[in-house]
């Protein structure tokens, strides 16, 4: 059967690449057997600000931009509520982190995003005496939700097939490439950190980094923001509250740890005040870059095969404005930024 596209992965990267197809009436069908985690475990917070040193985050602005409308349009598509809007409180721990917070307001990139205004500490669950400071245009996206209902909304299209990918059985010719019984004009992988079995894309220095993150039911925390301190605090609803994340570089499994429990549990700790029990942890591996910048282009030999990748902490926030920019630059031949291009690496 012939495609315009086949996209090997199942996360946010493939959904957003996946919406710019359909929305352009282009025929795909996405493969995968489910395995990486990034996506299902991800926190889905989108935050345009790096809250450990008050600098906005790479390009905030314009990721943000085009985020926010492609999640209320994937909302719409499948009838469900994926966006939390919900203010990101950050806990000051001192005078001079109060005073940092102030001069960070007063610079152009942040602007729009820090409130100047200090918020109290009213909550008695909550260990804040220097209070926080507010960010704007912050919340979560559903992702575990957002990519269990995309993977059905395709199945009934018969766009979905679920297996494991056989890199030796990808065949290209002079009008695309083939795959078992499926053609196509292009392959786009959107592996995660799945590349590293990918021969046509290991070269790629995307290094993996492993975050985990405990659910804890407190029913007296009554939070309704994310807090951030040296881990955030996320409201779930129904007093369940996501706990994380660890950074973890060596281990490159997706199974949960005692050790990181220990961490979350021990920051907590020192964070709230009051009587939560433990009722998930989970981990997964981010698809981390050595420069932090995503991968996306098309392989230098391989012209029918792209990548969309690299996606990192900040995936929810840039997956729909780079599934665009590789979107346009196949179809349009738009030039890509040479941040994002995966030629800064060959």
């Amino acid at each position: 059967m012939k495609h315009d596209y086949i996209i090997v992965g199942s996360g946010l990267a493939s959904i957003m690449f996946a919406e710019q197809l359909r929305l352009h009436n282009k025929s795909f069908i996405v493969i995968s057997n489910r395995s990486q985690q990034a996506s299902v475990v991800a926190s889905g917070l989108y935050n345009p600000v790096v809250l450990k040193r008050f600098t906005a985050t790479w390009n905030a602005a314009i990721h943000l931009e085009t985020a926010i409308p492609k999640y209320a349009a994937l909302e719409q598509l499948l009838g469900v509520k994926l966006d939390y809007v919900l203010p990101i409180h950050r806990v000051f721990n001192s005078v001079k982190e109060q005073n940092n917070w102030f001069l960070a307001c007063d610079k152009p990139l942040l602007t729009d995003f820090l409130n100047p205004k200090l918020v109290d500490n009213k909550n008695l669950s909550i260990k804040a005496p220097f209070g926080f400071g507010a960010v704007n245009f912050t919340g979560r996206i559903d992702t575990q939700l957002l990519i269990e209902l995309y993977r059905e909304f395709l199945l009934k299209r018969n766009q979905f097939v679920e297996e494991t990918f056989e890199y030796k059985d990808l065949i290209e010719n002079s009008e695309g490439v083939e795959y078992h019984s499926l053609k196509a004009k292009h392959i786009v992988f959107t592996e995660g950190f799945g590349i590293h079995k990918n021969p046509f894309f290991k070269y790629l220095p995307l290094e993996g980094t492993k975050g985990e993150l405990i659910t804890i039911h407190a029913p007296t925390l009554k939070l309704e923001s994310i807090l951030k301190s040296s881990i955030f605090v996320i409201p779930m609803g129904k007093d369940r509250y996501l706990v994380g994340s660890t950074y973890e570089w060596t281990d490159k499994t997706n199974d949960p740890t005692p050790e990181a429990k220990s961490e979350l549990l021990e920051k907590l700790e020192r964070l709230i005040d009051c009587e939560f029990e433990v009722v998930d942890q989970r981990a997964g591996i981010r698809p981390t870059v050595v420069d932090r910048r995503p991968l996306v282009g098309q392989h230098p030999n391989h012209k029918n095969m792209y990548v969309l990748n690299g996606l990192g902490t900040r995936g929810v926030l840039v997956a729909p404005s780079m599934a665009e920019a590789l979107y346009n630059s196949i179809e349009k031949s738009t030039s890509l930024s040479e941040e994002i291009d995966i030629n800064r690496f060959e």
